[in-house]
Parts: C-alpha cells; structure tokens; sequence
C-alpha cells in the first residue's frame, strides 16, 4: 500500500483534532446543478447550516472568493478581498486549515487550492467530506460557527494559474501538457488541442474518498503526468474540478500543477478558439 496523500486527513484524525486551536475547520460547499438551460450554482450556507463538522465555520465560495465579471464565472477574487474574507473567518497565517464539501470534493479541493495559491502552507482536505465524517458515527451541530477573527496575509503563487494566452501558446508547445478534468464523454465531444484527459470522477470511489495513490500513479502515468519534462496545467468547465487534479498529482509528487481558472468557459467565450474533437 502506497503512503497516504500528504494533504489529506480521515474523519477520526480530524475528530482527534478538532480542540487544537492551531485548527480552523472549514465547510466550502457549494451545489452545482444542471439543466437544458446549462450549469446553475447556489452557496452551501442552508445545508452548512442544516449539519456541518462541530466548530466548522463557512466560507462562500461562490459570493465572497470569486468575482463573476471576469473571463471566468469563478476567476478568483483580489488578494485583499480573499484576505478580509479569511481574515473574518478567522483563518490566520498559522492555522492548519482543514477543508472539506458536502458533494463529491471538488469544492474542497478548490478551496485547497485557492488557499494554496494565496500562499497558505498548511491546508488539508477531509477525505469524503461531510458524508465520511456522519459515516464514522461522528456529531454534526446546526447554525452558525464562528472562529475569532484574525489577520490572513495574502502572498500568491502566479506559478499556480493560468490564463488564456498562456493555454493557447501551449497548444503549440509540447513541454506543456493540458489536462481536461471533465468527463470522458465531455472530452470527446470538444476539447482544447492537444489535451488529454484524466476525469475528476475517476480519482474518488463511490463513496467521493480519494483512491489510493497505489491506483491514481497509473492513471496519471498513461497520459504523461508525471513526466518530469512537461509542465502540467488542468482545466475543466469552470475551473473546480481541475483542482481535483491538482490535488491528486500533489500526491503523486507534483507541486507544479497550474490551474486554468478560466477553463473551457473563459476558452471558448470569444468562439473562434479551436477545439478538438473524437
């Protein structure tokens, strides 16, 4: 059995954790539907207040870390308004942050990530989220949790994002390699060039708990990920489930894992973009 992913903590560690005031709990959760009429998004706050970990507080992705006028519906907010937000919410430079969604993980991860990219060294992600934690027989509690606020120091990593002229040029740059983190149906149906294709889906059971490593190494071998001589950089539709790629190949030994935050919405925007197709 491979070591465990260094990033990931289980239900009973963090239950064993939860008095450490070097500790902030965080629910990210947020719903993503979808219909004839497209993809729909509502906050987590109802059901983060309906159940959530004991002490958890709530960060709204959707509203407070994302500005929506961008090239991308969730491009992240500006460093000093994801710093009042974690500041408020009482996540400090010192704090091991522990995040975790009621959905299948890719709120947490992206939550990972956007702390990760504000330089935040220490952030974990609960593996299985909410439905592990009632699943080991753990108590949630209702309402509101609020940790005292506190100062959070935003200090990005550019190296973390990528932007649209910088996906396009890697189109034509074979040192670069593109991961489409959407489903395999999806990645036929259209594509940016050149990209391969490691759906979020297959890196989590049935139970949205991260496979072991010993299984995601061949996954990520078959496409070329972990290729010390290209650069990866995921993508999806929006930006979120790339972050679950992110999060697997940190695992797998890669901290070079760039993020088009912009995704396939921010590619095909403007409409004269190539795709490719099957």
């Amino acid at each position: 059995m491979n070591s465990p992913h260094p990033r990931l903590v289980d239900a009973q560690w963090l239950s064993d954790h939860l008095d450490d005031p070097t500790i902030r709990v965080v629910d990210g959760t947020v719903h993503l539907t979808f219909d004839e009429n497209g993809a729909h998004t509502e906050s987590g706050r109802a059901t983060y207040r309906r159940a959530h970990v004991p002490g958890a507080t709530f960060v709204d992705q959707l509203t407070d870390l994302s500005v929506h006028d961008g090239e991308a519906p969730f491009e992240t907010a500006p460093p000093e308004q994801v710093a009042r937000v974690l500041g408020e919410a009482g996540i400090g430079d010192s704090h091991t942050v522990v995040v975790y969604d009621h959905v299948n993980g890719i709120w947490a991860t992206r939550l990972w990530w956007h702390l990760e990219y504000e330089g935040h060294p220490d952030v974990v992600v609960l593996d299985g989220g909410l439905r592990a934690w009632q699943e080991s027989g753990l108590a949630v509690e209702s309402g509101d949790a609020i940790y005292p606020p506190t100062t959070f120091t935003p200090s990005r990593r550019p190296e973390r994002v990528t932007a649209t002229p910088v996906v396009e040029a890697a189109t034509r740059d074979s040192s670069v390699l593109l991961i489409n983190a959407l489903d395999r149906d999806s990645f036929a149906t259209g594509r940016i060039p050149g990209s391969v294709n490691v759906p979020f889906a297959e890196l989590v059971d049935d139970r949205g708990r991260l496979r072991d490593l010993d299984e995601l190494r061949p996954l990520f071998e078959s496409v070329g990920a972990l290729d010390p001589s290209v650069a990866p950089v995921a993508y999806c539709g929006g930006g979120i489930a790339a972050t679950a790629v992110a999060f697997a190949l940190k695992g797998l030994g890669r901290d070079d894992v760039a993020v088009y935050d912009g995704s396939m919405n921010a590619w095909t925007a403007e409409g004269d973009r190539p795709l490719e197709r099957d």
